[in-house]
Formats: C-alpha cells, structure tokens, sequence
C-alpha cells in the first residue's frame, strides 16, 4: 500500500515537469515580450472633422469647365490608432497622422483604464506626435527604449497595436530592408524607415515595433496599400533626437540654463554654455546626471521631461556622476522676458487674436479652453491672403498646440521676415467644424 502511494505521488510529479517543461518550450520571445510590453501599449480613440465635396447632378467635367457650384458635406469620423507610454508622467508617443485634425482624443491601456488625451506636441515632417495624460494616483509603465542605429536585416521583431480596431493585436515578423524612403503626397517624404514584413494593418500607425529583448526600435507608421508584408517604421533613435525638440522644456518655461544633454542613456552633459547656469552650477562637460528635481535621470528623455515646470529662480536639485564621484549640485534657470505673442501675431501675419474663453470654447464645440480666437484680421496681410478669417480658432503653430498668448509668443518669436511657418485653425461652419492647415509666409 506504501508502495502504490509513493508510486502515485511520483507519476504526479512526473506529470507537473512535464506539463511546466511544454509551457516553457511554448513561451517563445514573441510570448515574452508580448506579456512585458502589452500594459506599456495604447489604443488611441480619435474624432476628426472630415469633408466630402459632392456634385450637385452634373457631370464632373462640366463642372470644371463651368465652375458649377458644388456641395460640401461634413461629418464627425472616428478613428483608431496606437500608442505606448514614453515616460511614466503620462506622456504618449503616437503617429502625428493618428491625431491630427482631432477635436476629442482619448488614450485606452489593456486594462481598460481611459483617459482624454492633450496633444502635447506634433510634428507632422516626421509623423510624430506626444499626447499628455492626467494620472493622478495612477501608475503607468514606460516601454524600454532600445536602438536602431545597430538594426540588422532579418533580425525578428514584434508588433503591437489596435489593427483594425482589434485592440492589443500582436504580429511578429523580420526587418526587411534598413534606410527606406516613401513618399506621402507632394509635402512630405519620411527618409531612413525600417522595412519590416511584420503584419501592420490600418490601426496599427503609432503602435511599438519591438525587438526580441522587449526594446522599442520604431514607431509603426505606414503600409502600402498595393503590396502585401510590406510595412514601414519610424527608427528609435530619430524619437529620441526630437523628443527635445518637440518638448522644448525652456522654451516653454522662458527659462535659460545653458545645458545641453545627450539623447540616448545614459544621460551625458555635452555642452554647458560659460557663464550660464548650467556654469554657475559647477556641471562640466561628460557629467552623467542620474538625478534631477527628485527624479531618477536615466536618459536625454528623462532629464528633458524633469525639466517640465521648472521655474526661473527656483534651485533645481542635480546629482552627477564625475568619474567615480557623486556630486550634489544646485542649478538655478534664469527667467527671460514673456514675448508679446499678441503684438509678434500682429507685426508677423497680421492677426489679432485673444485666447478663447470657455464660453467661447463651448460654442466653437472643443473640449475645453484651447486655442486663440482670431478678432481681426488685417486687409491684405499674409493671414488674409491664406484664407483666415475673424472667429477662426487658432490651435496650432508650427508643430505645438496653443492656448495662450505667450505660448504664441514663445513660439514666434524666432520668426525672422519671410520665413513660412505652418498655423492650424478651426472654424464653425453651421453643425460642422472646418479645420486647416496653412502655411503662412512672415512678414
């Protein structure tokens, strides 16, 4: 009786390391970094304003000869892209094609959780954009950033996206080709892409394309209609280069420090401008920050979105790494002067614009306070000549969203005569909202 039971007890254990020996063959990298990655990776819900040009019953042809009136039909679309979490603060790295033209957008996580979503930055050149979200006590995970600089063909990569509106989709696939140029109509070319034969559907723009170690090596962006496991991202290493551009923290802040970081990570002090603060401070060139304002400093990225609501005056807390030393060093932006958004929107493009109020902001049919309603627009300046008009709603300058003055006058005021410059506005029309993009030549 002894016996059988001892007999019994070793064919159930035989049985449970045969049962964990066939999970751990069946968890492949694709299973791994999937289950690593998945709660790092949104789903990006958008509503656009479209418009549709319809005949009125003639032929197209005599319409062109002619100029016969034609009718413009406008509806609210929805649409569905990708994301993932760049950093734990709440900011999201999408396509800028993804949000563009968006008047609601909301950000969905596997979990379920949601949250509306501010585009933080766009740049349209590199389809790239950085949407903000509000945690509270939430927590987020960032994705790992790897590099793309060392990408070799035919290595195995992971996609991860809302293909077709089927949320958290994965595919896995090679790198095809490095270096790939494709045209996006007559504006815009997007130069040094990664080919991949990774399956990318329409849902998928915006989404994480990972390595087998679970690192973000591009940014899902496009596919070709006419061809099959054919697929194109941007590489991680043009996101990291931008990312400063697009924040540009001191900017925004009207704050100087006179320091200059590396993109990658770990993050490098590369310039400090003498006598600035950054050389008050003590830092040197080839200090490695690890820590700021109480953040723990890993990379460019991390030191950049630190920076975000720093004040002039006000002692920032840095630690630095010099050789085998930790320095504790206090470093004190410098405040400049707020530009006169107002007065440069005038000298510049000829038009007067006040923030739009809430009320305003209601009517016009936008979430919340955003944008500069335009209250004049001068006769025969560049704004008129483009097509702007009083009561238009200005929403972005160049690749930022704006809803103050100062924002405008951050923004513009390295504007020199001549130079073109791309404003975004919306305008009411009966129960639609119109919105365009212009460039703009200064004055």
């Amino acid at each position: 009786m002894i016996y059988c039971r001892y007999f019994l007890l070793l064919t159930l254990l035989v049985d449970i390391c045969q049962a964990g020996d066939a999970d751990a063959r069946r968890r492949t990298a694709v299973v791994e970094v999937f289950g690593n990655a998945k709660n790092s990776v949104v789903n990006i819900s958008s509503t656009q304003i479209a418009q549709v040009r319809s005949s009125l019953g003639f032929d197209s042809l005599f319409e062109n000869l002619f100029d016969l009136p034609s009718r413009v039909h406008r509806y609210k679309r929805h649409s569905v892209g990708s994301g993932f979490v760049l950093h734990s603060a709440g900011y999201i790295v999408t396509n800028a094609h993804v949000v563009a033209r968006t008047v609601e957008c909301k950000v969905i996580f596997a979990d379920k959780r949601e949250y509306d979503a501010k585009i933080e930055a766009m740049d349209r050149r590199h389809d790239l954009a950085i949407l903000k979200i509000e945690l509270g006590a939430a927590v987020v995970e960032p994705i790992k950033l790897g590099v793309s600089s060392d990408l070799m063909v035919g290595e195995t990569v992971i996609a991860i996206g809302n293909a077709l509106g089927y949320q958290h989709t994965v595919t896995s696939g090679v790198v095809s080709a490095l270096n790939r140029t494709i045209e996006a109509g007559d504006e815009f070319s997007f130069k040094g892409l990664i080919q991949t034969d990774a399956s990318i559907n329409p849902g998928n723009s915006g989404g994480p394309l990972l390595n087998v170690l679970g690192e973000l090596i591009g940014i899902n962006t496009a596919i070709r209609a006419d061809a099959q496991n054919i697929g194109f991202a941007i590489p991680v290493d043009q996101l990291r280069r931008l990312v400063p551009q697009m924040l540009r923290v001191e900017r925004r802040a009207n704050i100087v420090t006179g320091l200059t970081v590396s993109d990658g990570r770990p993050c490098v002090v590369t310039q400090v401008v003498a006598e600035s603060a950054a050389a008050r401070a003590r830092l040197q060139v080839g200090d490695r920050i690890t820590r700021l304002a109480g953040q723990v400093i890993e990379s460019g990225i991390d030191f950049q979105i630190a920076m975000v609501g720093q004040r002039g005056g006000e002692a920032v807390k840095v630690k630095v790494l010099r050789g085998v030393k930790t320095l504790s060093l206090r470093l004190i932006p410098v405040q400049r002067l707020r530009p006169d958004g107002g007065k440069l929107l005038a000298e510049r493009f000829g038009i007067h614009a006040q923030a739009i109020d809430v009320k305003k902001s209601s009517q016009a049919r936008m979430s919340g306070s955003v944008g500069l309603v335009v209250t004049r627009v001068d006769r025969g300046s560049p704004a008129a000549r483009i097509g702007i008009r009083k009561h238009d709603v200005i929403v972005m300058i160049g690749r930022h969203p704006v809803s103050a003055l100062d924002e405008a006058g951050r923004l513009l005021e390295q504007v020199q005569p001549g130079q073109m410059i791309s404003i975004s506005t919306r305008r009411v029309s009966g129960p639609f909202i119109e919105q365009h993009t212009r460039q703009i030549r200064a004055y």
